[in-house]
């Protein structure tokens, strides 16, 4: 059954969140968090992405770059931007974006539900991005930045977080992503005994967004448990800082691709390729965006084409070979764009559907990119589905909107 702990956060001063709250670490480039930094230099960007502090040639996974990200933290908790709970709490997250609200529950997961596949997976994790977030815990000895996990909806849980909600929040501020970002601090034992109790009958959750971290703290949990000669299980690298939402309230939108070429062939050639598995309708340079499953829409010399996958394309009762991502890659990326490993591929190249279609556009008609392939994106049942019948996702299939804020707690190792 899933663990819910609570945890003395850091947390940044109230008149201070809406400045230190920032992207999380991974949608954004170390240029752009560059820029970012230096018109806000309290944002905790200097904390997730450490390297905006050193040359633009410098190795962003060097150790002294993690070392900074923990001399950043603890110089801005000596200056007053950040305060440590006095007792363990647990924290109510709100999310509002165009009048839709998601509503999570902030708290610490056991590493030992990583292990049992309490937590259940969808996306197989890359080495050289675990061992990035490994280092990161490691050399700035916290958790920096909460998971994104779903359960499926519980009526006791919500009304419980309904009754918080009535309650003044401790912040409420619209990040300069027009989302509105609300928290509650649950500090009284007997509404938080009530929450951890309720959890412990939830039989699974499930990563939503975090793989790659969600891994790197349960992994490098065990490791520090093994160096621990004094180890007691109470320790806190046995907890990572995880945020629950309800699955019926989270929303995912479109994760995209892009490849640099056409694997030697003609744009003609590569079209009667296609044709071998779709139905190609042409909407010239007007855009589309596809409007059912089994609809892929491709972007090619200036040109926008509806591509329909023919029956027989794809397994009807196949929870991971009916998706979208499989059909563009088992019809489209390998046999005829030779594309191999998805995760370690140099010619392919990934597009939250958050950034629009202009961003494909951008991409290709600059030259750095030949073709571009936009996607309906996959419901949470579909997530749930594959994660139940032990399958795996291709990469990159779940983009989820709106972001979680970086920076509203951490939690600490020590």
């Amino acid at each position: 059954m899933a663990s819910l702990k609570p945890f003395r956060a850091y947390r940044p001063v109230k008149d201070q969140a809406f400045l230190v709250a920032s992207v999380p670490y991974d949608v954004i480039s170390s240029n752009e968090a560059k820029e970012l930094v230096k018109r806000n230099p309290i944002s905790f960007l200097r904390i997730t992405k450490p390297e905006v502090d050193f040359a633009r040639d410098h190795d962003p996974y060097g150790h002294e770059v993690y070392i900074k990200g923990e001399v950043n933290f603890r110089k801005a908790c000596e200056i007053g931007l950040f305060k440590q709970d006095e007792k363990d709490c647990l924290y109510v997250y709100m999310l509002e974006k165009d009048g839709k609200q998601q509503t999570g529950l902030v708290g610490c997961v056991g590493i030992e539900d990583y292990f049992s596949e309490v937590i259940k997976k969808h996306e197989l994790t890359r080495p050289d991005k675990e061992e990035d977030r490994k280092n990161h815990i490691r050399f700035t000895n916290m958790h920096a930045e909460p998971v994104l996990f779903a359960y499926h909806a519980d009526p006791g849980i919500d009304r419980i977080i309904t009754a918080i909600k009535d309650s003044d929040p401790e912040y409420d501020f619209i990040a300069t992503d027009r989302v509105r970002h609300v928290v509650w601090v649950i500090s009284e034992q007997e509404v938080i005994d009530s929450l951890v109790n309720e959890f412990e009958k939830i039989p699974h959750t499930y990563v939503a967004d975090g793989h790659h971290r969600t891994a790197a703290s349960a992994i490098l949990g065990r490791e520090l448990r093994h160096k621990n000669p004094h180890h007691q299980g109470i320790e806190e690298y046995n907890y990572f800082m995880a945020v629950h939402f309800p699955h019926d309230q989270l929303q995912i939108i479109d994760y995209n691709r892009l490849v640099k070429d056409l694997n030697g062939l003609s744009r003609d050639e590569f079209l009667n390729l296609l044709s071998q598995s779709f139905d190609i309708k042409s909407n010239g340079p007007a855009q589309y965006k596809p409007q059912k499953p089994h609809e892929i829409s491709m972007y090619l010399e200036g040109n926008w084409c509806i591509l329909r996958a023919k029956p027989g394309t794809w397994e009807k009762n196949d929870p991971v070979g009916s998706l979208d991502v499989t059909i563009l890659y088992e019809q489209i990326l390998r046999p005829i764009l030779g594309i191999g490993d998805l995760r370690t591929d140099k010619r392919i190249d990934f597009a939250g559907g958050s950034r629009g279609l202009d961003e494909l556009e951008k991409r290709v008609n600059s030259g750095e990119m030949k073709v571009a392939f936009a996607l309906y994106p996959v419901t949470m049942e579909q997530l749930m589905e594959t994660a139940d019948s032990d399958r795996i996702m291709p990469p990159k299939t779940t983009w989820f909107e709106p972001k979680l804020r970086s920076g509203l707690f951490v939690h600490k190792l020590d």
